[in-house]
């Protein structure tokens, strides 16, 4: 049996409990959402080839046809600090569920001005047509794992030998010089991490980051080179160089605010 994740840390959670529990033998992760330290007994297995869309998506309206005052919902740090980076103006309201809802508030008496959403889960929904602008990755940066897919399964198990070779080595390298920036940073979803990273014909791996402020007032950039051979020690390079710029008060600030209301 599979099952197949929506996002969350809490459905992750529950759905790791049922790998582990023999319930179910493979489950499909958004990767974005999936915490980088695997529970013991439960692998990660190389990231499946074609990933969708990394970028965000502005819906409702384009980022410069926002009126001054504009309400734009989005309940991830990542998203706000970047957004109230170039549009100070902006009010931010939190908005969670799944995707449907989330467009629904463009609608009615209440509606939103616009509200940003991971361009692939609106892709694989079929509701492209939703999107207003897509955000250019070199300003927003998405979240580590953004557009792929990861496969979870119990170690040593039928699943994992079968499934073993289904993986696409280079964007595997890719994810995971992303995640392991967001491990040496010690964060997760809830903080606001961007990075993207991407191989070349050549072998090299090229890796850009930021950890950005809530308020938008501050954020620190760092971007560094390496090989599809050893993704890892990128991550943990630009990593130390966004910790060196200041990443860490600002991770900091973010940890100890008050988990935004549904």
């Amino acid at each position: 049996m599979c099952a197949k994740t929506s996002g969350g840390s809490a459905f992750s959670t529950n759905q790791e409990t049922a790998l582990l529990d023999g319930a179910v033998d493979v489950v499909v992760h958004s990767l974005k959402d999936l915490p980088t330290s695997m529970p013991a007994g439960l692998a990660l297995l190389p990231t499946p080839a074609h990933r969708q869309d990394v970028r965000d998506a502005l819906c409702g309206s384009a980022l410069a046809d926002l009126p001054k005052g504009a309400r734009v919902g989005t309940g991830a740090p990542r998203r706000i600090g970047q957004l109230l980076a170039l549009r100070p103006d902006l009010k931010m309201v939190p908005i969670r569920g799944n995707v449907p809802p989330r467009l629904g508030r463009l609608r009615g008496a209440d509606g939103l001005d616009a509200v940003v959403l991971a361009a692939a889960g609106l892709n694989r929904l079929g509701l492209s047509s939703a999107i207003s602008e897509h955000l250019p990755v070199g300003t927003f940066p998405p979240s580590p794992g953004q557009g792929a897919l990861g496969i979870q399964v119990r170690e040593g198990s039928e699943a994992a030998r079968l499934l073993a070779d289904t993986g696409d080595q280079v964007l595997d390298a890719e994810v995971r010089a992303e995640r392991a920036l967001l491990a040496e940073l010690h964060g997760g979803c809830s903080v606001p991490i961007g990075a993207y990273s991407k191989a070349h014909r050549d072998g090299a791996l090229t890796l850009s980051a930021q950890v950005s402020a809530v308020g938008g007032s501050r954020h620190v950039t760092a971007q560094g080179f390496g090989s599809v051979h050893d993704p890892e020690k990128l991550g943990r390079r630009v990593a130390e160089e966004l910790l060196d710029q200041g990443a860490e008060v600002i991770l900091s600030a973010v940890r100890q605010r008050p988990p935004a209301a549904p």
